[in-house]
């Protein structure tokens, strides 16, 4: 289903564009080609590769087709705005609004340069953003306490070793009490992505470097990941617990799996057995890769959820769709109850569709705050 849904922007444009487009037929059908071709590389990628999550193909390939893939998805998205803007005009004015001999050069020119742009802000690294969340009932002595969250890194041929390289380098300067991953680190299994996530057992913390899995973990073989991860000194809190203490004060951090594990045979989530270990009244900080169990764990007296998966809805107006896939939440900060959420927009990006526009790849340094005052700042 998901390689006939890649197909549909291709088909748009080959109706509203190329079929009308006033140049030789054989152009027509070689470009028309090339579009098809782009619009199933995923598709492809599975056939000749084994799988469209993490094509094993060397990364100037991978860009070039990622590149044509959105390039085809940017012009199907710049006619349908084109059409809605004639359907309008024709309603309001009864004229037919004839296209300029200018659109047939304009439009593909806008595409290619949106592409470039959304592909090149998916691929760079990370900024830091830096967000303050007042919790109520926080312990003094965690006051200003600070935590690094990585989300959504996708180590992949497309952001290989040397991207993740630089995120712990810039990880590593914020020096902060605790560093978090609420998962999707990996697409692809551990022998062609060892050296990729390395870097990874670089990151320390006085209070440690913890992760939970996402869903792609689970496509590439969860158990080896875990593993492999844990040699590299990172500790894994699938539905599990630990308390950090300091001077008779102390945070309960908590981590739950990805809703896909009972598809592998694996434990799915499961909040209460994390939670097991936690005291009354306790502050309690869950990690948990998919937002949308938010309701659940404000009920359950969570104080703060930090969580990744939706990248933000990675280009401003598809976040809205994101959100109505996670329960409306897709980015940002958000308020349920005495409990609050925060959404990263994760700091890498799935190689299928690695493209990115007003919505910012991020490594999110979090500072924890008694409250003071009602509400939540970020």
């Amino acid at each position: 289903m998901f390689h006939l849904w890649t197909l549909i922007p291709a088909l748009y444009v080959l109706f509203r564009f190329i079929r009308p487009l006033p140049a030789p037929l054989s152009a027509k059908i070689a470009v028309a080609g090339v579009m098809l071709v782009a619009s199933e590389f995923h598709l492809l990628t599975k056939l000749f590769t084994g799988n469209m999550f993490s094509p094993e193909i060397p990364k100037p390939l991978l860009l070039l087709t990622t590149w044509l893939f959105g390039m085809t998805v940017f012009m199907a998205a710049l006619l349908v705005l084109g059409d809605i803007f004639w359907i309008v005009h024709r309603l309001v004015s009864g004229r037919r609004l004839k296209w300029h001999t200018a659109f047939w050069f304009i439009l593909p020119a806008v595409a290619a340069i949106l592409t470039t742009q959304a592909l090149k802000n998916g691929t760079a690294v990370p900024a830091v953003k830096e967000i303050d969340v007042t919790l109520k009932g926080l312990p003094p002595r965690f006051e200003g306490y600070r935590i690094v969250q990585l989300t959504d890194l996708h180590a992949s041929r497309l952001l290989p070793r040397i991207w993740i390289q630089d995120v712990v380098t810039c990880t590593r300067k914020l020096n902060a009490d605790m560093i978090v991953i609420t998962g999707d680190m990996i697409d692809g299994w551990p022998d062609a992505r060892f050296s990729d996530i390395e870097p990874l057992g670089q990151l320390q913390a006085q209070d440690g470097v913890f992760f939970v899995t996402g869903n792609h973990e689970y496509y590439f073989g969860a158990e080896t990941w875990i593993r492999t991860f844990e040699k590299l000194g990172l500790h894994f809190l699938n539905n599990a617990g630990y308390r950090v203490s300091r001077d008779g004060n102390s945070l309960y951090l908590a981590g739950v799996t990805d809703g896909v594990a009972p598809s592998y045979d694996l434990p799915g989530p499961d909040l209460r057995r994390a939670l097991k270990g936690s005291h009354p009244g306790e502050t309690v900080i869950l990690l948990d890769h998919r937002p949308e169990n938010a309701f659940q764990a404000a009920e359950l007296g969570v104080s703060l959820q930090l969580s990744g998966h939706t990248h933000g809805g990675m280009i401003a107006g598809l976040d809205r769709l994101a959100a109505l896939a996670n329960n409306g939440f897709v980015s940002g900060l958000y308020e349920k109850g005495s409990m609050a959420l925060y959404v990263s927009n994760g700091s890498g990006i799935w190689n299928g569709f690695p493209f990115r526009l007003g919505k910012p790849a991020e490594i999110t340094l979090v500072t924890l705050h008694g409250e003071t005052s009602n509400g939540f700042v970020e």
